[in-house]
């Protein structure tokens, strides 16, 4: 078996060469702009049965599948990338929690909803920028604690927002 070696994909530093790496690696980016497109669809249409619900469900449905080609990205590199398959633990598990809360009809189901889903988003976007802000023009010329703190602090003022929206604070 060859020594994988880094290279370069699109402009983006990717730490292997080696073809199944790439194609998970590919398979992984389409996942995940899918991924942001059907969560930020979902997020910013009318919250009625419909978009929302349709691009939710492929957000939650997305996240799942980006999340297992990411536990096999990561567990090809466990020791650089462990902390992404926790991030991506997290962001899944909080995903499912704003989904059971709404489509078990809790009570007071979306103090569960919003922040579930809300967080699973903030979650995904810190995992992105965490990997790869180092190798993104303006990210690169910034902290890398920013990488975790930008999506964190545009995100949860949004969240906040949205359950006083709905009155779910």
């Amino acid at each position: 078996m060859m020594k994988a070696v880094p290279t370069t994909l699109f402009g983006i530093f990717v730490p292997s060469n080696e073809p199944l790496f790439l194609w998970i690696v590919g398979f992984h980016i389409a996942l995940g702009v899918l991924c942001v497109v059907a969560g930020a669809v979902a997020m910013l249409g009318k919250k009625v049965r419909g978009t929302h619900s349709l691009f939710g469900s492929i957000y939650f449905w997305t996240l799942n599948v980006l999340f297992c080609s990411a536990t096999i990205l990561a567990f090809m590199r466990w020791q650089e990338n462990k902390y992404l398959f926790f991030i991506g633990l997290f962001s899944v598990f909080s995903a499912l929690v704003g989904r059971n809360a709404i489509r078990g009809k809790w009570t007071n189901h979306l103090k569960f909803h919003i922040p579930g889903f809300g967080i699973s988003y903030v979650l995904m976007l810190i995992a992105f920028y965490v990997d790869n802000g180092k190798h993104l023009p303006i990210w690169m010329d910034i902290n890398p604690i920013f990488y975790w703190a930008l999506p964190t602090i545009v995100g949860v003022p949004i969240i906040v927002w949205a359950m006083s929206k709905h009155k779910a604070l």
